[in-house]
């Protein structure tokens, strides 16, 4: 049995309480409002005790976990601190950050310009020289054509000129100076081949 209730049995067997029965067997008080003066003194008295033993038992232990539970909420309001002045100084990095994104940016810009203005010199360079070449490989290419032209025209010249010197001749010449003319050319011949051998 409990203290409370040893004491209450105790009180109980001290102060006798007078209670009623009600025609339908329910116990009654005989002041309907108030319980009766023994009764709240019992009970006050074993409130009391409960109270005592509450606190002298039990209030440590409450007062302990007050305590931790005030220094859990200490440590997560400072960890909430740090918290926020961690973050602060993130921000101000992704702030510095942003700056210097767009010095990086001026700077790619920059040196993609630099890069193009490079290529683009390169390309008039390279452009210029195939132009040089394809103007010397067509200079070439006249000059070979005029000659073979030359050469085509010497040729024409002295094809028609061999075939008007045959018509002017055969015009000109009877057949006895063309005689005369053929025997002299195989003389000359003979004596030139006969020259050679010797």
């Amino acid at each position: 049995m409990s203290l409370a209730a040893n004491v209450q049995a105790i009180a109980g067997s001290l102060i006798q309480v007078e209670w009623d029965i009600d025609d339908d067997g329910f116990v009654t008080a005989a002041d309907p409002i108030l319980p009766p003066i023994k009764e709240i003194f019992i009970g006050g008295a074993a409130t009391l005790i409960v109270f005592a033993a509450i606190w002298k038992f039990a209030g440590p232990a409450i007062a302990k976990g007050l305590r931790d539970r005030t220094a859990r909420i200490q440590g997560e309001l400072d960890g909430a601190a740090e918290a926020q002045v961690v973050a602060g100084r993130q921000a101000a990095e992704i702030r510095t950050a942003l700056g210097d994104i767009d010095g990086e940016r001026t700077r790619l810009f920059a040196e993609a310009d630099a890069q193009a203005e490079s290529i683009l010199a390169d390309g008039r360079v390279r452009l210029d020289h195939e132009i040089a070449e394809l103007h010397a490989r067509a200079e070439a290419d006249i000059a070979t054509a005029s000659n073979r032209s030359g050469d085509e025209l010497r040729n024409e010249i002295g094809r028609y000129s061999s075939a008007s010197i045959e018509r002017v001749v055969a015009e000109t010449l009877d057949d006895a100076a063309q005689q005369e003319l053929i025997e002299s050319f195989i003389q000359r011949v003979g004596a030139t081949s006969a020259g050679a051998t010797s």
